[in-house]
């Protein structure tokens, strides 16, 4: 009876996803509604902005049809909710957690609100536990962290979904735990998604995956819902069922252009190049709910992957998300010309909890001297690289020759793995082999000592 009391039949205006309702009343900031047509189907909508009496609707299955003389509003005194439960494992749900596996609903044990609950800071957990993911570029060199939130910095026709897959494919944890793969894909085309699907169906790895799908062709507005009913989701497993999730978010570019479609459409005042003044705080909440909280068992370890526009690593998307991870991974387009798989580029690529995940005493030492010195030699391999474009091979000494042929080695065997699963004692025993190319008295002697 509350509900038809509330009844809102004072549309107004219309645009893009957008309506605009009057005399709201006593609704919320971010509550969800029925969006009731003129032939009785229903729509979702959510509170985006309340203006005085005037609320600002979001609907997510687009606006189209909608008769604002004939259509209602009803709003439903909740916020956005996802279901969840165990039997999320294997499935795949569109961007607003709906089947569309040709399988049934699930049956939910509860419900999450998925903008979810900020972490307190004196209840996380320290990241201090190794995240293997068989790729000795980020293992030996940028070691992703348990709890931890990493992203791919990828760029327009770079294999970041195949990069993705290997991640989700190979990780590890500790022997003995729980660890399952929330995986959110927003904006991509057919193609991609069928990709992704694909390979996770062959590689086993979908009975201990969840799949959160938003296609080009759905709304734009499912973007925003996608990852964080993902997150959600990841949540739940990990803070209530104790496991070690991962969760690959892609493309988080597709995501930031939604958010600032919608900005246009309320008319916001934009920010850097159109997007809006606060994307930093909104992805600040997708980000940040990655962790470990204190006294649970599992944890959320999140490699979101964007593209970057035109590869500019300042454009406003990476540049942001930069500040709010703990480090990033690069994908090189040289790297990939050449054809090197994975094409990351270890010189700009960082993990700032690396020391934290690495073991402790001479085993954290070791580790850390061997990276120092291989990010050495491949620096000063580089710049002779540059040299050689000016003043040809004839102008090099033999010791740039060694850190020449040094880093073409360490590009084509450390690097170029291609989908070979390295173990960690693999990926730091190649790497010492490496070292062993260039002078014992420069890089080496460092090393040991």
């Amino acid at each position: 009876m509350d509900l038809i009391k509330r009844e809102l039949r004072t549309l107004g205006a219309v645009s893009g996803p957008l309506i605009f309702a009057d005399s709201i009343g006593s609704a919320s900031l971010g509550e969800t509604c029925e969006v009731i047509l003129a032939d009785g189907r229903k729509r979702t909508g959510q509170i985006l902005q309340l203006l005085g009496g005037r609320a600002v609707i979001q609907v997510l299955e687009g606006t189209d049809s909608i008769d604002t003389l004939k259509a209602r509003v009803i709003p439903t005194g909740r916020g956005a909710r996802a279901g969840v439960s165990m039997d999320l494992f294997g499935r795949v749900f569109n961007g607003m957690g709906a089947p569309i596996d040709g399988l049934s609903q699930i049956i939910p044990e509860k419900y999450m609100d998925i903008n979810g609950l900020p972490m307190n800071p004196v209840a996380r957990e320290k990241p201090d536990f190794f995240v293997q993911t068989g790729i000795s570029a980020i293992d030996g060199l940028n070691t992703l962290v348990r709890g931890q939130k990493l992203p791919i910095f990828s760029g327009a026709g770079l294999p970041a979904k195949e990069l993705a897959i290997q991640i989700v494919r190979q990780a590890r944890v500790a022997h003995g735990e729980d660890y399952c793969v929330v995986f959110g894909a927003m904006g991509i085309t057919s193609r991609e998604a069928f990709f992704f699907l694909g390979a996770l169906k062959e590689t086993k790895a979908m009975e201990r995956t969840v799949a959160f799908i938003n296609q080009a062709s759905d709304p734009a507005i499912e973007r925003l819902f996608t990852p964080r009913i993902a997150l959600s989701a990841a949540e739940y497993l990990a803070f209530e069922k104790g496991y070690q999730v991962m969760v690959v978010l892609t493309d988080m570019t597709a995501y930031c252009d939604a958010l600032r479609e919608i900005g246009s459409a309320r008319e916001e005042i934009p920010g850097r190049r159109s997007y809006p003044g606060y994307m930093y705080t909104d992805l600040a909440s997708i980000y940040e709910r990655s962790g470990r909280l204190k006294g649970k068992k599992g944890s959320v370890t999140l490699m979101p992957i964007l593209t970057m526009p035109d590869d500019d690593i300042t454009h406003p998307i990476p540049d942001l998300t930069g500040y709010i991870t703990e480090g990033q991974i690069v994908l090189s387009r040289a790297l990939h010309r050449k054809g090197i798989f994975p094409p990351i580029e270890v010189l700009p690529c960082l993990s700032r909890l690396m020391n934290l995940g690495i073991g402790k005493g001479k085993t954290r030492e070791g580790h850390r001297r061997l990276a120092d010195a291989l990010y050495s030699a491949y620096a000063r391999g580089v710049d002779v690289r540059r040299l050689v474009t000016i003043v040809g091979d004839e102008g090099l000494t033999e010791l740039d020759r060694k850190y020449l042929g040094f880093s073409d080695e360490f590009e084509r065997r450390f690097i170029g793995q291609g989908e070979v699963e390295r173990s960690i004692e693999e990926t730091l025993d190649l790497g010492a082999e490496l070292l062993t190319r260039v002078p014992e008295g420069e890089t080496l002697g460092a090393l040991k000592r």
